[in-house]
């Protein structure tokens, strides 16, 4: 899973050195929290006109983890 968000963020923006994902334990809900930290200059594109790119990157880390049995979370920081 933290595999797959570096992917899809390392094509979005333009310094994929600095793509970097910390992963946090399940929650007392079972829900993983994956954190995802782009360059200062990279938010925009990651977060998309309106939260549209973060949004559609939320759904594609759902629908992931749903085939695995798992829930997640995406944060953008």
């Amino acid at each position: 899973m933290k595999e797959l968000l570096i992917a899809i963020a390392s094509g979005l923006v333009e310094d994929p050195s600095a793509v970097t994902v910390d992963v946090h334990e399940p929650d007392e809900e079972g829900v993983v929290v994956y954190h995802l930290h782009v360059a200062e200059n990279d938010m925009g594109r990651v977060i998309g006109k309106q939260g549209r790119i973060a949004k559609a990157i939320r759904t594609v880390m759902r629908a992931a983890a749903n085939r695995n049995e798992q829930k997640v979370a995406v944060e953008i920081d």
